[in-house]
């Protein structure tokens, strides 16, 4: 494929790709140098954790911050196996949901007839414009109605909405002719089938990205194990990570390394599917 007589993605270096190169390796590596800090951070010993100037780079890496973070978990009531069941246990669910829920609710948005379906998508743009903080009061009184504080669906059911990911879904499935889904309905295919053999096939990139943002959005969550449960033994590595204190020495360490445990997840999961979340980034404003 050409673009204004370049070719794009060609298989063999070429010279005009020079000027392309200068540009994007300087941005990628500031880009990525949060990223090495993160990791270093964590390895840093304790005159490296307070030097000033702050340094991005480790000179004598070890491993005595997690070290002390495992003793220091595994002196607590509730083991530290069990903080990572519930987080386990909690964003599978979420991830699994949002999926089935926006990429439901985008197919009968986009090529279902019915009253008003324009009215549910402008209210679900709407809804993107919401910080978590702005729904706080009704998702705590939707918990408490239902009485299931303390319980799994504390901290699955205030996530599995996702917005976003509703949009997104909906962009590629419109993108979907309408004669290859009149075809199948004359074979003799049923919505589930249409959905299932024709519509999740189709759509793969904008469900990974789904998939990247309900991770993202469940892995890191605090909210749920702070208001929505009382109880140690059902809150998430998430909330566990975040009560470190970094009062003390040791504090800080600690705290350096959880937050590369909880950041790792995530850079795995991206580097894995990057591909089609550049995909789905790239595809989903065209008609």
């Amino acid at each position: 494929m050409a673009v204004g007589g370049t070719k794009v993605n060609p298989k063999k270096f070429r010279a005009n790709q020079i000027p392309i190169y200068l540009y994007s390796i300087p941005i990628a590596v500031f880009m990525g140098l949060p990223i090495v800090f993160i990791i270093c951070h964590a390895f840093k010993p304790v005159n490296e954790l307070f030097a000033f100037p702050p340094k991005i780079f480790v000179s004598n890496p070890t491993f005595e911050n997690f070290k002390r973070l495992f003793n220091y978990a595994s002196s607590g009531s509730i083991p530290f196996s069990r903080y990572i069941f519930n987080s386990l246990i909690s964003t599978g669910s979420i991830v699994i949901l949002s999926i089935l829920i926006s990429t439901m609710a985008g197919f009968a948005l986009s090529k279902f007839r019915f009253r008003r379906k324009e009215n549910i998508m402008t209210i679900n743009n709407l809804a993107l414009m919401f910080v978590a903080t702005a729904v706080t009061i009704p998702r705590y009184l939707v918990i408490s109605v239902l009485g299931i504080e303390n319980t799994y669906l504390a901290h699955i059911l205030p996530v599995i909405a996702m917005p976003v990911g509703l949009f997104l879904v909906k962009q590629f499935i419109d993108q979907v002719p309408n004669e290859l889904l009149e075809a199948a309905q004359m074979e003799g295919a049923g919505p589930w089938q249409i959905y299932r053999k024709i519509i999740l096939p189709m759509i793969r990139p904008a469900v990974m990205t789904c998939a990247i943002l309900a991770f993202q959005s469940a892995w890191g969550n605090t909210e749920t194990s702070s208001l929505f449960t009382t109880t140690d033994s059902i809150r998430t590595l998430a909330f566990y990570m975040s009560t470190l204190s970094t009062d003390t020495i040791q504090g800080t360490g600690m705290t350096a390394a959880a937050g590369l445990i909880m950041f790792i997840p995530n850079l795995l999961l991206f580097i894995v599917m990057q591909s089609n979340v550049m995909n789905t980034m790239a595809r989903s404003g065209l008609k």
